[in-house]
């Protein structure tokens, strides 16, 4: 099939190649001139484990990127994968989605056949059958276009994996030829297939990753009653988890979530909610716990070492999560910004995210290796899981003294204690 996806950020980029690899000839619409010559030689400008491996087999092939809308006339599916980012309130800003909308519709103007528009960013319900349909009717001046959602459920530093082996594929329509249409693409790959409409689609998401959300924050609140009763959370967890009504991923007690999507999207549906009249309380707390949790960290390191002004703070990670370069509501930028109101000397290591924190705290410094962020340092605070911190022992020897809190249970080393066990 011939797929125009508009949107080469992070989703775009990995749907098209994942999609190149399934057969597809796919043509990534995308407005940064620099990413666009990146698709094309095969570079990738982003970290995704197996992502550089997929470009090199196909760019320039059946994977090719441009600034025009070209594409989409000739396309049996045009696919919306443009972000959308949190406004000021906390609402999911649509305007790149609306611009996306009006060049689709104008690229579809003369058009034969029965063109097919999908939505994949992550959307408040009702924007595919109003926002998109509208706008791009508009611009084509009508015609017989099928509109459709088809959510993602990728997790970043494992995106490639979870598209081949996903839980489930979500198609939201009315028309049987765009469920065929759609389902078509992943022809090839063995998951249940959900057929809804469009918003029911949309809240699949949404509620997908509050629920997971939702977690993580409640193993957070948990441990915290753990840690002052001097129990281990994860041992608490892990029976827990056993239930298989519970299930046991997401409930690793820490310093709370981040990354693109958690946050914003849990917002983005406590504001969604409250424009139809409802308090989500339960989605609100959800969010406190997770705002609270920095703060719980700081507290920690206090009552070790005493006043931070003047001492030197080890962080060990800093992207928010492990597997990627991405610092996107990363739990260590409040840590690190309340170290530093406090008069902290902060040094840091990360083994990708530290350029993009550079942008953020170039006044810090960072090291080349935890070896030299843990030299002299006063205490560190373990910030990302990253499996080769789990190989640090003697390193922490360098230390002033071994006070080493984890806000993401990783090390293996003895004299550590966390956040909240």
């Amino acid at each position: 099939m011939r797929v125009a996806i508009i949107g080469g950020g992070y989703v775009g980029l990995v749907t098209g190649a994942c999609l190149a690899d399934l057969g597809h000839n796919i043509e990534i619409v995308e407005i940064d001139k620099k990413k666009v010559d990146a698709i094309n030689s095969g570079t990738p400008y982003l970290f995704e484990e197996g992502l550089e491996a997929l470009l090199h087999n196909h760019a320039g092939k059946d994977l090719m990127a441009s600034s025009s809308y070209d594409a989409v006339a000739g396309a049996d599916i045009s696919m919306i994968c443009v972000g959308t980012p949190p406004d000021a309130s906390g609402q999911a800003d649509l305007t790149f989605v609306r611009e996306a909308s009006k060049s689709i519709g104008k690229a579809l103007r003369d058009a034969t056949g029965n063109p097919c528009v999908v939505v994949k960013s992550t959307v408040p319900p009702g924007t595919t059958d109003g926002l998109v349909r509208d706008t791009v009717l508009a611009e084509s001046r009508g015609g017989d276009i099928l509109f459709g959602m088809n959510p993602e459920f990728l997790r970043e530093g494992r995106a490639i994996h979870d598209f081949f082996h996903p839980d489930r594929i979500v198609i939201g329509g009315s028309e049987p030829e765009l469920f065929e249409r759609v389902a078509n693409l992943y022809r090839k790959i063995d998951a249940p297939v959900i057929r809804t409409r469009p918003a029911e689609a949309e809240l699949i998401k949404y509620v997908s990753n509050a629920f997971l959300a939702t977690k993580i924050s409640f193993s957070n609140e948990i441990g915290n009653i753990c840690k002052k009763m001097g129990v281990d959370v994860y041992k608490v967890m892990e029976g827990v988890g056993l239930d298989k009504r519970v299930g046991r991923e997401f409930l690793n007690a820490g310093v709370g979530f981040g990354g693109s999507c958690f946050p914003k999207d849990v917002m983005a549906l406590i504001r969604f909610a409250e424009r139809l009249g409802e308090d989500p309380t339960v989605l609100k707390s959800v969010m406190q716990v997770n705002d609270t949790q920095p703060r719980r960290i700081i507290s920690l390191l206090e009552e070790r070492i005493g006043t931070v002004h003047g001492k030197r703070i080890a962080i060990l990670g800093l992207a928010f999560k492990d597997n990627t370069d991405d610092i996107r509501d990363s739990r260590a930028i409040p840590v690190i910004q309340m170290l530093l109101e406090r008069g902290a000397a902060v040094s840091a290591y990360d083994p990708l995210a530290m350029p993009s924190m550079k942008k953020i705290f170039p006044m810090i410094h960072y090291g080349e290796s935890p070896e030299s962020v843990l030299m002299n340092a006063d205490a560190c605070l373990v910030m990302t899981e990253w499996p080769e911190f789990s190989r640090l022992d003697h390193e922490f020897d360098l230390m002033n003294q071994r006070v080493i809190i984890e806000g993401r249970r990783i090390l293996t080393t003895s004299a550590t204690e966390g956040i909240c066990w």
